[in-house]
């Protein structure tokens, strides 16, 4: 880890980012937004507390809990910081995470020519997937997903802003892209199922890490639906919540909050436009595990217990894989081979 820490710094990375999927946040259900709309103080401590007894209880399985980040910093001497979001499942959560991440890296005064490697587990790398479509995209598609989210982002009976950090991001957006001040992004997703598009012009480097045993009669890209509920949950076939959280999975959004359900539902038809439920079952037996875009690494992870593995969907963030994935990235991404290692150690 102290060579893959020399090989970051040395291709200019000034901070790893860490991005937890789906139900791993501080307010996986949106009912605490609700709280925050009235009373932001009481809000954001309740969403503290969520996330640290989810942190308590989960740990490192499918979650990345302080003692993780603590220790990749402290093994690589990069600063590596742990990015919070709700985690709930749907369209308006995702696209509230993508323009707070803009919005921190924005803050953060990194120059053009610094590297931000960011890491996404599950719905964090559609969370990145949406960061780089509003980086790349022109005038008309940035204004139609800022009209398509401004209900909820709007306090509209009030006459104020719910939630300013959108109106900021636009107004960032809207500058050209020298002048925004951004760092180059490295991404990094694991085990994200496919959901969004992702846009070239918003990123660096796309790394894809997917869990996957291939099975006999399919090409080695593609998977199957489990046969029993014990192959579910000894991932007998890898990551299925990889395979069953693609599009038209979403849940809509709960709480007593009107404007975010119409919000979700015109971010919907923006950003996956003509796919819904009703092709599902079609689209979970395609098994389709390679993105278009970026390049994908297809791990068979060794065996572990059933209760470990939440269908094959925890093991990306166990803190004792954190040196294989690490050194993969340094290798992909950054020119890190088996000779310049040899000769570190020497």
């Amino acid at each position: 880890m102290a060579s893959v820490g020399q090989v970051y710094r040395a291709a200019g990375v000034r901070a790893v980012y860490l991005v937890h999927g789906t139900f791993a946040g501080n307010d996986p259900v949106g009912l605490l937004r609700v709280v925050q709309r009235v009373a932001p103080g009481a809000g954001r401590r309740l969403q503290q507390l969520n996330k640290q007894l989810f942190d308590k209880l989960a740990g490192d399985h499918g979650n990345y809990p302080a003692g993780y980040t603590d220790e990749f910093q402290r093994s690589t001497g990069v600063c590596v910081k742990r990015v919070i979001w709700s985690g709930e499942n749907h369209h308006v959560a995702r696209a509230h995470a993508a323009v707070c991440l803009i919005g921190d890296l924005a803050d953060a005064g990194y120059a053009p020519e610094d590297r931000v490697l960011v890491w996404g587990h599950s719905h964090a790398g559609n969370v990145l997937a949406l960061m780089t479509n509003l980086l790349a995209a022109d005038s008309a598609q940035r204004a139609s997903f800022f009209a398509a989210g401004r209900c909820y982002y709007r306090k509209s009976w009030f006459g104020g802003i719910g939630e300013p950090v959108w109106d900021r991001v636009r107004e960032l957006l809207e500058r050209p892209p020298t002048a925004r001040r951004l760092p180059q992004l490295d991404l990094v997703t694991f085990g994200t199922p496919i959901r969004y598009g992702w846009d070239t012009d918003g990123y660096a480097r796309l790394l894809h890490v997917i869990y996957h045993r291939p099975r006999t009669g399919l090409p080695q890209y593609r998977t199957a639906l489990p046969r029993s509920v014990g192959d579910l949950l000894r991932a007998v076939d890898g990551d299925y919540i990889h395979q069953f959280g693609i599009a038209g999975t979403n849940l809509m959004p709960l709480g007593i909050g009107l404007p975010t359900w119409l919000a979700d539902l015109r971010l919907g038809r923006l950003l996956q436009a003509g796919i819904g439920p009703s092709g599902l079952i079609r689209h979970l037996r395609v098994g389709q595990r390679v993105p278009a875009e970026g390049e994908t690494l297809l791990v068979a992870y060794p065996d572990i217990s059933a209760a470990r593995q939440l269908a094959g969907h925890a093991i990306y963030t166990r803190q004792s894989w954190l040196p294989f994935h690490a050194a993969e990235v340094a290798r992909r991404f950054y020119g890190w081979s088996e000779a310049s290692l040899a000769c570190t150690r020497s």
